[in-house]
Formats: structure tokens, sequence, C-alpha cells
């Protein structure tokens, strides 16, 4: 089992939850509004006047089988559109209840 923590701008919340649905990913937790910065390239989501939109994120749990179709469509979601930005990070699960 791997943990998925998905960070994206906003605009991509239905779809991020649309992608996991289509590939069998039924469990997750979602913080919204959150603040952030991308460290390579990307434009503060900061809130404010200066930087208004915000960041969301998801924390899923999946099956080791998963992982790949999920980044996969992940990153051509962030091709399309660039600019807004989606990042994923995977960490194994050593253990679950």
């Amino acid at each position: 089992m791997k943990s998925i923590f998905i960070a994206y701008d906003q605009a991509y919340n239905m779809e991020i939850v649309e992608l996991l649905d289509q590939l069998g990913c039924r469990g997750f937790t979602m913080w919204q509004d959150i603040a952030g910065r991308g460290g390579i390239n990307g434009e503060p989501h900061l809130g404010n006047h200066a930087w208004p939109t915000m960041n969301n994120a998801i924390l899923t749990f999946v099956p080791d089988d998963k992982v790949d179709d999920i980044l996969a469509g992940l990153r051509e979601k962030d091709e399309e559109t660039p600019d807004l930005g989606i990042r994923a990070f995977v960490w194994n699960v050593e253990k679950s209840y």
C-alpha cells in the first residue's frame, strides 16, 4: 500500500476527485484553501491581494498497482495547464488499521 499526497490549484478540485474515482480509488482526505508555492517554478497561491489563488490537497491510500496510473493522470493534467500546478508525493505505508 502507498500513500499519495497531491497538492494542486483549487481549479482542479473536481478533476482530481474524478481521476481517483475513475481509477477505483474511493477513500481520501481533502484540505481546501491552503496556501503554498511550488518548489520548481510555481507561482505563490497565498489567497491575498497579490497572489489571490489558493491550493487544495488530497491524501489518499491506494494499492501499489494504482500509483503509476494516478501519477500519469496527474502529469497529463499538469502538462495541459502547467500554470495551475499539480505535485504528487508517494510514501510507503508500513501498517494500517
